[in-house]
């Protein structure tokens, strides 16, 4: 029986890299967090999420 070693080799995903960080930060602002539950707007700063800005309304009616 032939069995592969896997010593030495490396596998890295950098998305789930990145959701384990975004987790584990999250983590972190509940267990500091008062309440229950962490607001909407607390999410979002803690994983960074920035609203898109909405371009201006153009001076002339749309058809």
């Amino acid at each position: 029986m032939c069995v592969a070693s896997l010593r030495g080799v490396t596998v890295q995903d950098h998305v789930a890299l990145v959701e384990i960080e975004l987790c584990g930060e999250l983590m972190i602002a509940a267990s500091a967090a008062e309440g229950d539950r962490l607001s909407p707007d607390l999410i979002d700063e803690v994983l960074n999420v920035v609203q898109p800005i909405r371009p201006p309304d153009p001076p002339w009616p749309r058809r």
